[in-house]
């Protein structure tokens, strides 16, 4: 039975592509390096911060010096901008709500830095929502590695059986597949249904409603 519905949180839960992107066109600028549009960030995205500016930097410099010197200015831009423009998904309240109504406990596991996790999702969703809320922390490896998800199933006292795993990319499903959980890959987000399920996803939901159909 299920126990635990663990969420991605940046194109899962909130669209929060053009604050990210905004933020790392700024961090390029202040450094004279070439910006790029929106769509791009689709394919910038799902590996942490520092995988994201890695690779909005330009080919030959796609350095981990230039990646730091930028962080910085990235860092400081987005703990300002995090939330200009950032919206939960349509249909996303209402499924938190109805998973809560069944007694489950929820949880974010998120490659996004672990403060700004903290921080959105009590903006966001207000408090008590969510009974565990996990970002990329300080010496723990990014998803697809399953440390984050084996944190939160520690906390929650439940078992691989009793945990529902929901992404929007090949990385989320790839953690799903190392955690040996059960995964359900989201078509809202920044990946495409194809990627999803070439990464192992088990089930496909076109909208948020449609996760309580993988409840057990």
């Amino acid at each position: 039975m299920t126990k635990l519905v663990i969420f991605d949180l940046d194109g899962t839960l909130l669209n929060s592509l053009q604050d990210l992107a905004a933020s790392t066109n700024y961090a390029l600028r202040q450094h004279g390096y070439p910006t790029h549009e929106l769509p791009a960030f689709r394919y910038f995205v799902g590996n942490g911060i520092n995988k994201l500016l890695e690779r909005a930097l330009p080919e030959k410099e796609r350095t981990h010096e230039n990646m730091l010197k930028i962080r910085e200015d990235f860092m400081a831009y987005y703990a300002v901008h995090k939330a200009d423009f950032t919206t939960p998904y349509d249909g996303i309240y209402d499924l938190l709500k109805a998973l809560k109504r069944h007694h489950l406990l929820l949880a974010v596991a998120s490659n996004k830095y672990h403060e700004a996790t903290r921080e959105l999702i009590p903006e966001y969703f207000g408090e008590g929502l969510f009974d565990f809320v996990y970002g990329q922390r300080e010496g723990i490896p990014v998803k697809p590695n399953p440390t984050i998800v084996f944190d939160i199933m520690k906390e929650a006292g439940v078992t691989k059986e009793e945990v529902l795993y929901v992404g929007d990319s090949g990385v989320d499903m790839q953690t799903a597949v190392n955690s040996g959980v059960t995964s359900v890959g989201v078509t809202w987000g920044f990946r495409d249904r194809k990627e999803l399920l070439a990464n192992g996803a088990q089930y496909i939901a076109d909208e948020p409603c449609e996760i309580t159909r993988w409840v057990r």
